[in-house]
């Protein structure tokens, strides 16, 4: 019984040995061993913690070069360093770490009330230094609002209002930066300003992926003001939508359609597409399509439908107006007829309207033929249709027709509209009629 109680022992003993392996000193063992080298390693030990925070309550007992600490500590990771510290001492063969973290409430405080009281001392300390840095931030950052309250270099470098305001916001934060800069230098803690960057940064592009569209949208409104592709009262189509443009906001393109009603088209959305700017010119060529029958004399027909426009009143010499063959038709040949007007004094509608109705009065005086669809059906038993159908008989001549008024009226009261939605809202626009137009 007892040979097998032995044996079991043996076999438990490897076991111990290798599970205490961690953090125990290494190198040869000396076969050196008295009473005086254990109590000068006691004492070594002993002086070590002493001078160490945190080992007050720690025993130390050496036997044969084996270190035996027990107590306690305010936190595991105190106790863990224990091994650490002895495992360094001379002569140490193996260390025995039965330290335990305390559960005394009053002890576990002690330290953190410690701290506290440290850092509130180290914060009274810099009261004055704080003071200053304070000072010196306050100064820099009054300096950069009043410089960017100053209108004379920003309005006269800006090519307009909202411009000025994005270069005084960059003057700002400029100076905003330096003053932090400048005090944390003073306090001694610019190696703060890099974790400040740094969340400022990864908050950043989280705030710039979270309004992507908003920012793209401010970056146009941008670019627009500078370019200035469009004025006020420009006749502009921006994606399908026509109409007078009422201002540029640093949101939005405002229209005003020819039936009276808004527009509101975003300006990422302006920047991004086709604009036609039926304004930018005075010069402006309309179109009317006419329509005979196959039998017409074509080269008559377009001589007097380009005669006819030719001596409209409000249709320019220059560019001259022109006549062509535009497509055969099922049941008639297209003639297109384009002449220009000066669309700042002619209403572009009416001047087409009177050129359709002159050069029909005209075809119809001269006995052209201007057919509608017709169909013809043909069935079984119908009466021989191979025979011409006879001529119509020429109209009556028609006397003279003048030309109506085609003045830019309506026009007028547009504009008239636009500048009085301008007049309301002058603080919000972007458009100045002095900055360069975008070539």
């Amino acid at each position: 019984m007892i040979r097998a109680l032995c044996l079991a022992l043996l076999l438990c003993v490897p076991i111990v040995a290798t599970a205490q392996t961690a953090d125990q000193p290494s190198g040869t063992i000396t076969v050196e061993d008295s009473a005086s080298q254990d109590a000068a390693i006691a004492v070594r030990i002993r002086d070590i913690l002493t001078e160490l925070e945190g080992y007050e309550e720690v025993t130390v007992t050496v036997t044969s070069g084996i270190v035996t600490l027990r107590g306690t500590t305010v936190d595991a990771t105190t106790a863990e360093r224990l091994n650490e510290l002895v495992g360094r001492v001379q002569g140490v063969v193996a260390i025995e770490n039965e330290v335990t973290e305390t559960t005394d409430v009053v002890a576990r405080l002690n330290p953190a009330v410690e701290r506290f009281m440290a850092r509130l001392q180290q914060m009274i300390a810099l009261i004055p230094l704080a003071t200053v840095a304070l000072l010196v931030f306050a100064l820099v950052v009054s300096l950069g609002v009043v410089l960017a309250r100053m209108r004379y270099p920003w309005d006269r470098i800006a090519p307009n209002a909202f411009i000025a305001d994005i270069y005084r916001q960059i003057i700002r934060i400029l100076f905003l930066v330096a003053g932090v800069v400048i005090a944390l230098d003073i306090l001694g803690a610019t190696a703060l300003l890099g974790t400040i960057l740094g969340a400022a940064g990864i908050v950043g592009l989280a705030i710039g992926f979270a309004v992507r569209d908003t920012v793209e949208n401010f970056i146009a409104s941008i670019m627009l003001s500078i370019r200035q592709p469009f004025r006020p009262n420009d006749t502009v189509e921006i994606e399908g939508d026509i109409g007078k443009v009422i201002r540029l906001t640093s949101r939005a393109t405002i229209l005003l359609s020819f039936d009276g009603n808004h527009i509101r088209i975003p300006n990422a959305t302006v920047f991004k597409s086709r604009i036609v700017n039926y304004t930018r010119n005075d010069e402006r060529r309309f179109l009317i399509d006419l329509g005979v029958a196959y039998d017409t004399d074509l080269a008559r027909a377009q001589a007097l439908a380009l005669d006819t426009v030719r001596s409209l009143p409000f249709v320019l010499a220059k560019p001259e107006p022109s006549v062509w063959i535009e497509e055969l038709g099922d049941s008639a040949v297209i003639l297109n007829v384009a002449a220009w007007i000066a669309q700042h004094e002619t209403s572009f509608l009416k001047a087409r309207s009177e050129a359709w109705r002159l050069t029909i009065a005209a075809f119809d005086a001269e006995g052209i033929v201007m057919p509608e669809t017709t169909l013809r059906v043909l069935g079984v038993g119908d009466a021989d249709t191979s025979a011409p159908a006879p001529k119509p008989a020429p109209a009556a001549p028609i006397p003279q027709v003048q030309a109506q008024d085609v003045q830019a009226t309506d026009e007028a009261a547009l504009e008239a509209i636009v500048n009085q939605e301008r007049e309301d809202g002058a603080n919000e626009d972007l458009l100045n009629r002095e900055t360069l137009r975008e070539e």
